[in-house]
């Protein structure tokens, strides 16, 4: 960070103010309209403390890293306005831009130089200032998580100000998910999708916002973090469904088509995870079994020496393996680190949390019991949702991990479903202790 950050930051945060006092009226009503610009100042706050931690306590890294090539970017447009835009929208090698891609590590990084090429063009419009296009992915990241809290409160309004919480107000996700990072893109993008999914197939509203924008999310997050789609779909379509269901008058058709839109939801999910995924070494279903024990022993080693790394057991490559470890998995990535291995204050604050997720999710059964929790879960389409959506991406974030700084980035995408779930578990189980005067409490199944 630069002296010029000292003099643009200010200028653009009142433009972005202005523009979200703008939209305010017609995002909000006089409920969530109290959340609206605390939940943005807490983004932005996330945006620049983000890059303070980076630079001074950790001394570089991504954040910095995507900053630099679009400085590189940035040079090239003041050389040549067709050089610079050739730079921007290139993916391969040619020989006028060569002396430019010299000095850019993550020209040939797919995912990486996306993320470059929206900093570097958001930088175009504010003179490539490191916290101008911080706050901008802030805003991005906003948009999203805005979206996301208004579907939750439009599906269970009584729980407004739970739902606030668990979307803007974990620590975690709105540090990493608000700065120049991939994280922020993603949480906007999969905030976006939830919209989408809603209005588009539940509501039958919106269409034309729920189509564009729910597009855009699902491009971004194919070339960004396909992974979170692919662990989103599935259990989306199975929500839609749910819902779709629940809303047929007939309760023997209900009960027919209900295993039904089940298996389509798994089918949908699956092929299109495959499709999703086929080619890409990373994340081709084929290779999902190799490619976690790959990452998970590389990232393990790399972290075993500063006491930060996890091991769950061993994950030969198979996809048999990681089942095996699946449940080690959801405990590491919603309930660990424990207070007790917390060894830096940013995994101090990510133990906070997991313990938070501890108390209230053992609360939650031994005060409604195991069976009758399990009866609300699968009773409430939203809630499957969020649990299900958690679980999936905890197995995949706590096997392809090992070691807890990489883990609390990796898992903010669950974070908001997995507490927004837990609070309309425990408004709903809250319910069974108050049955009306003579009579008993009905579980919806």
């Amino acid at each position: 960070m630069e002296l010029t950050d000292l003099l643009l930051a200010p200028l653009y945060l009142a433009l972005f103010y202005g523009l979200a006092l703008w939209v305010r009226p017609m995002v909000t009503n006089v409920y969530t309209k109290p959340y609206y610009l605390p939940a943005l100042t807490l983004k932005f706050v996330g945006a620049i403390a983000l890059g303070l931690i980076y630079q001074f306590y950790y001394g570089g890294g991504d954040t910095f890293n995507y900053f630099v090539h679009t400085k590189v970017i940035s040079k090239a447009f003041s050389d040549s306005p067709a050089l610079g835009w050739k730079l921007l929208t290139a993916s391969e090698y040619e020989p006028d831009i060569a002396r430019y891609i010299a000095y850019m590590f993550w020209f040939y990084a797919k995912t990486e130089y996306f993320v470059v090429r929206i900093a570097a063009f958001i930088g175009l419009f504010c003179f490539n200032n490191y916290s101008v296009i911080a706050l901008t992915f802030a805003l991005i990241s906003f948009s999203g998580i805005w979206a996301m809290y208004i579907t939750f409160a439009r599906l269970y309004p009584a729980a407004y100000k739970e739902l606030a919480v668990a979307v803007f107000f974990l620590p975690s996700v709105f540090f990493w998910g608000s700065g120049l990072m991939k994280d922020s893109l993603c949480m906007g993008a999969l905030g976006w999708i939830f919209y989408s999914f809603y209005h588009l197939f539940i509501e039958k509203r919106r269409i034309v916002l729920s189509v564009v924008m729910g597009g855009l999310s699902m491009y971004l997050l194919v070339m960004v973090k396909v992974y979170i789609l692919m662990s989103f779909m599935a259990p989306a379509l199975l929500w839609v469904f749910n819902e779709n269901n629940r809303r047929i008058k007939n309760a023997t058709l209900r009960l027919l088509l209900k295993p039904l839109f089940l298996g389509i939801g798994i089918l949908v999910g699956v092929v299109g995870a495959t499709n999703l995924t086929a080619g890409d070494e990373r994340f081709d279903v084929n290779n999902i079994g190799e490619r976690t024990k790959i990452n998970q022993s590389a990232l393990y080693e790399r972290a075993r020496d500063k006491g930060s790394g996890y091991n769950i057991g061993t994950i030969d490559g198979s996809v048999g393996s990681i089942l095996r470890v699946a449940p080690q998995a959801v405990v590491v990535s919603l309930y660990r680190p424990f207070l007790w291995e917390a060894r830096n204050p940013v995994m101090l604050l990510s133990a906070l949390e997991a313990l938070w997720f501890t108390i209230v999710t053992v609360r939650i059964f031994v005060r409604t019991g195991l069976l009758r929790t399990l009866r609300l879960i699968a009773g409430q389409p939203l809630v499957t949702l969020c649990f299900i959506f958690s679980i999936i991406f905890a197995i995949g974030v706590g096997t392809n991990s090992g070691n807890f700084g990489t883990l609390v980035r990796y898992k903010i995408p669950l974070m908001p479903f997995y507490a927004a779930g837990l609070y309309v578990l425990q408004a709903e189980a809250n319910k069974l202790k108050r049955p009306a005067p003579g009579r008993k409490p009905v579980l919806t199944t």
